[in-house]
């Protein structure tokens, strides 16, 4: 499954543009229903123009505009209530990596969304160290496998063994297509949150790479 998440001016354009079976995303929606919130764009915006898909909690809205974890939960929930399936991203800064804290973060992050969700039959869940976005520098895959094992274990543990198994959990940080199939093989990373390098040939690698896992 392919989601591609350009800015809000240009959404119409590239749904119109692709074929049927990629499906687009907006990179943030408003937290409530519509009213006077100037330059904010509602889910029941997105609704109108039939864009299936929202990221929520990317790590530039938390650290740029503030975002906390219980605003992102907010957000996740008002979304779902529209229909919208969200991609709710989570991950740890470089000091918090540093101080051993990235699975508290995580979790804290997790937890302000199933705080507020009942159904996660429509979330996905970005795991997207800080420190790894746009940095060139990529978490090991034994690093992404240990966060993905622990965030999967502790959905079994507080939500259920059913949301553990089938929801996705998917790696954002510098992801390449030199790096994608070794991430990929891992057995807790289900695909992949990608940057940059969506803009370059080398995205058809990445998207080819979560054949492999299908295969095996």
């Amino acid at each position: 499954e392919v989601v591609i998440s350009p800015p809000f001016v240009f959404l119409p354009v590239v749904k119109s543009s692709l074929r049927p079976d990629f499906h687009v995303a907006a990179q943030n929606c408003w937290i409530k229903k519509g009213g006077a919130y100037t330059g904010e764009i509602s889910a029941e915006m997105l609704v109108n123009l039939e864009i299936p898909w929202v990221i929520l909690g990317h790590s530039e809205r938390r650290s740029l505009f503030g975002e906390s974890s219980e605003f992102v939960g907010d957000k996740v929930a008002y979304a779902l209530s529209q229909g919208l399936n969200v991609i709710a991203c989570i991950g740890e800064t470089l000091e918090q990596r540093e101080a051993g804290s990235t699975m508290e973060v995580v979790a804290a992050q997790t937890k302000a969304i199933s705080e507020r969700i009942t159904d996660w039959t429509k979330v996905v869940l970005a795991y997207e160290p800080v420190w790894a976005i746009g940095t060139g520098k990529v978490a090991t895959p034994a690093q992404a496998q240990e966060v993905h094992h622990e965030l999967r274990k502790w959905l079994q543990e507080n939500v259920s063994p059913q949301v553990s198994a089938s929801t996705r959990i998917i790696y954002g940080g510098s992801v390449s297509g030199s790096n994608c199939k070794e991430l990929v093989s891992q057995p807790d990373v289900d695909g992949f949150l990608v940057g940059g390098a969506s803009l370059k040939p080398e995205f058809m690698d990445i998207i080819k790479s979560a054949v492999v896992k299908k295969s095996a």
